[in-house]
């Protein structure tokens, strides 16, 4: 299991120091946004807008209403009814339009958020099979699946809801200082006052909150690795007693999980119950100083943009603007409680926007390869041409600088010019090391754990590139050639089987999507697991789930060699193929891998030095140098290492 960084007793991290979401974030997610829904986008926003005036507007006929009542108090109902009537009518109208563009706004911003995120996994999930092998070497499993779930959720809730109750509250609050600005400064400098302390406890309490969302994004991460490493390995954790010892290890894990989340979710809560006493007071402090200003009669000019167009600033104020303004007031502070309460999803949000982006941004496989595999034929001449035909000849499709195109035919010819090789810089695991292999003969490599056999195939499959060297096939520069190609070259048996879930004649079919069903039963017999597939429940159709759990070891190796072999390449790498089968399904195994092997170049990665005595050249390696080389026959009479290793006992571990 990966270690742990913090744990109960460890040196917390510091605000100061802990990791923040980088700058741009909102921005180039919004541009993504509106890149894939620009038009539904702007429906959205004009629902929005027409919703937020809907809710600005009864505040300017609340005025109207109260003047009429004020009016009818002192001259008579009967003339001032109507007007109400109008008023109210009108009122309800707009109450209207603001549900009706409400409805559409939640409905086109569901197909907007249900559909970014769909297309948010799918560049992920297109990008991730773009990144190189070392990337998955270096993170956890569980850590990467968190940005499919955890992570692009965060996202659900910031674009539903988040971004367009800040669009409408932004915009409503324009109105309302607007509005409140045009009935009254004097008031509107007591707005200010409460609207001055809103924002410094924001910025304190957000900017605290901020840092803690995103170690806590960091944290959901670590816990959801460690529980996919212990489901991976539970039959390890069992085997040797370390239930307790696994607990321990969660529950570090699950501890700062819960310290994160419980600043995160501290700070988080708290701005609501702020702002709104906030607003209260606000509130208070507007009917005390509007109450204040009415009873004054005047003495205490009303300064307002009205009076500035009536030209006149020593206007009375009045009750109903001050019924109005109390009203827009609580609105204000509704609102900028509503704002304060998106912050903590929005900044939830951007710490996961921003985990995502870090995937996305990981550089990719680099690729300058410009050799291609093809169909071939031979023309009249006897030389190679390409041909649409499947003629069931590959070639090499190799351009030139000068416009001219020659082609290779592919026959399995690897060699190695003294390849240097190092995982992390200044450590280097292959020193020095020369082998080549000719078209159908079988290469053996034999060493100790760590001696280098499992990189030398990595590198030839270009899972990871040469510091130094050359590696040519038939001829032609590895890097020469494009990824894909050379890898549907290549045969691959890895002693860890990975099956997936589906039908056992999908998972041969694996190796060459196209296959029949005829080929896929050729490539089983051709592996000796027909028979076997033949007795489980529903034969080729039987579904495989959980890795083929319901598979013995053997038996799911043999389904992996039968993929291989359905593939049909002209080289093959068995990593230690056969190391988890038995004598007696080895023996069967052996016998169509010897089939299999007939006119092929293959590399065999040995753990039971008996199943390379008929290789053509066997490779002893010794911390990543070739030491040995030679037929079995050849190294027996050496009396080496390899006459050590073979003498002393048939397993080589």
């Amino acid at each position: 299991m990966k270690p742990m960084p913090k744990g109960p007793g460890t040196p917390r991290m510091s605000a100061k120091n802990a990791p923040r979401v980088r700058k741009g974030t909102l921005g180039r997610l919004l541009r993504l946004l509106i890149q894939d829904y620009r038009w539904q986008v702007a429906v959205v926003l004009l629902c929005l807008v027409i919703a937020s005036v809907s809710n600005v507007m009864p505040s300017i006929l609340l005025k109207n209403i109260t003047d009429q009542i004020e009016a009818g108090m002192k001259s008579g109902w009967e003339a001032v009814l109507p007007a109400i009537g109008r008023l109210m009518a009108i009122m309800g109208a707009v109450f209207a339009v603001g549900l009706l563009a409400s409805f559409f706004q939640h409905r086109t911003g569901a197909i907007v958020t249900q559909g970014f995120l769909n297309k948010m996994r799918q560049r992920m999930f297109d990008h991730m099979q773009t990144l190189p092998i070392k990337y998955f070497d270096a993170n956890s499993h569980g850590d990467i699946m968190s940005y499919y779930t955890n992570d692009i959720d965060t996202l659900r809730q910031l674009i539903s809801q988040s971004l367009p109750q800040m669009f409408s509250s932004a915009l409503i609050l324009v109105c309302l200082v607007a509005l409140m600005l045009y009935y009254s400064m004097n008031l509107m400098l007591v707005t200010l006052i409460g609207l001055t302390a809103m924002l410094l406890a924001v910025k304190y309490v957000g900017g605290r909150s901020s840092t803690y969302f995103v170690r806590q994004q960091k944290a959901i991460g670590a816990v959801e690795g460690y529980v996919e490493e212990l489901m991976n390995g539970q039959k390890v954790v069992k085997v040797f007693c370390h239930e307790s010892e696994s607990q321990k290890g969660f529950d570090e894990r699950n501890e700062q999980l819960r310290r994160d989340a419980r600043q995160a979710a501290g700070y988080g809560n708290i701005i609501g119950p702020i702002m709104g006493n906030l607003g209260n007071i606000q509130y208070v402090l507007l009917a005390i100083a509007g109450g204040l200003m009415i009873v004054s009669g005047g003495a205490v000019p009303n300064l307002s943009l009205a009076g500035l167009f009536q030209s006149s600033f020593s206007t009375a104020l009045q009750i109903s603007v001050v019924v109005s303004f109390l009203n827009m007031s609580r609105q204000f502070t509704n609102n900028i409680n509503q704002v304060s309460q998106q912050f903590t999803t929005i900044v939830m949000a951007l710490a996961g926007a921003d985990r995502i982006f870090q995937l996305m941004d990981e550089a990719p496989e680099q690729d300058s390869g410009y050799v291609t595999l093809v169909n071939a034929k031979y023309d009249e001449k006897g030389e190679l041409t390409q041909s649409d035909a499947r003629t069931g000849l590959w070639a090499w499709k190799h351009p030139h600088g000068d416009g001219t195109v020659t082609y290779t035919r592919l026959a399995g010819d690897v060699r190695l010019y003294d390849v240097d090789f190092s995982y992390v810089e200044g450590k280097t695991v292959l020193h020095n090391v020369s082998l080549w292999a000719e078209p159908g003969q079988k290469i053996a490599f034999v060493g100790a754990t760590g001696a280098g056999k499992t990189t030398i195939t990595n590198l030839i499959n270009r899972f990871y590139d040469i510091e130094d060297g050359k590696i040519r096939y038939d001829g032609i520069n590895i890097n020469k050639i494009k990824k894909p190609d050379l890898r549907r070259s290549l045969g691959v048996v890895l002693q860890d089987v990975n099956l997936f879930t589906g039908t056992v004649m999908e998972n041969i079919r694996y190796g060459k999507l196209d296959a029949t069903d005829e080929e896929c039963i050729r490539a089983a017999k051709l592996a000796n697991a027909h028979d076997f597939i033949t007795r489980l429940p529903d034969g080729y159709q039987t579904m495989l789930r959980a890795n083929g759990s319901n598979l013995s070891q053997g038996q799911r190796q043999l389904i992996s060699i039968a993929r291989a072999a359905v593939a049909d390449p002209p080289v093959m790498i068995l990593d230690e193929a056969t190391s988890s089968i038995d004598t007696r399904t080895e023996a069967l195994v052996q016998q169509g891998m010897d089939a299999l092997m007939k006119g092929r170049t293959v590399f065999v990665i040995a753990h039971r030095l008996s199943t390379v005595r008929d290789a053509n050249a066997i490779m002893v390696l010794d911390h990543g140098r070739i030491i040995e080389r030679g037929s079995h026959k050849d190294l027996i009479a050496q009396k080496g290492t390899y006459y050590r290793l073979y003498t002393g006992a048939f397993e080589l571990e």
